[in-house]
């Protein structure tokens, strides 16, 4: 990113729960629209598109379902134990 890029980039909301850091972010240089999902535990990131169709705060309040439909990989969930493979099987 050139630095005109991050001056450009502006926070629209944001929320922190069990770990988790969602932010909905706007680039007012290209008109792009974004959240971006931080487990601060393990530092692991996603960022899901905005697209036209969407309505933000919805991308906002469910990122991993939008991820999800989009392919996109999301933060990649503990191992199951041996006892839970197990199970499984």
């Amino acid at each position: 990113m050139t630095p005109e890029t991050l001056t450009s980039i502006r926070e629209l909301d944001s929320r922190f729960n069990d770990g988790f850091q969602v932010r909905l972010l706007w680039c007012s240089h290209t008109g792009r629209v974004w959240v971006s999902v931080l487990d601060t535990r393990s530092e692991d990131t996603f960022r899901v598109e905005v697209y036209e169709a969407d309505r933000p705060l919805d991308v906002f309040h469910h990122p991993y379902a939008y991820a999800g439909q989009r392919g996109i990989a999301t933060i990649p969930r503990p191992a199951a134990s041996e006892a839970d493979q197990a199970l499984a099987a």
